[in-house]
């Protein structure tokens, strides 16, 4: 069953563009990676420095699986300096009504 992955995270006042740009970049390689359904990225409307990714993945392991991958190839050491505060992951399971 698909999981969705909700990331959200607070970036420093001088880096959105920064940090807009770089997601630009590398966007095409998550939507491509193993189980990767789809993936947002969405912005505050009343506060640009807070952002979210909305990620639609085939299961919790393969995003686990892409997530260590971002991190083994310095993505996230590019992005951790941007962020005012930690991001925040969760996971939600599809409710059938």
């Amino acid at each position: 069953m698909s999981v969705l992955v909700l990331v959200e995270c607070k970036l420093q006042d001088d880096k959105v563009e920064e940090f807009t740009n770089y997601i630009a970049s590398i966007v095409e390689d998550t939507r491509s990676y193993d189980g990767c359904e789809s993936m947002t990225f969405k912005v505050n409307q009343d506060d640009r420095t807070d952002i979210a990714f909305v990620e639609s993945w085939e299961n919790r392991e393969k995003y686990e699986k892409y997530f260590a991958w971002r991190q083994e190839s310095g993505a996230l050491d590019k992005l951790g300096p941007m962020l005012a505060a930690p991001p925040n992951v969760r996971y939600f399971d599809n409710v059938e009504m």
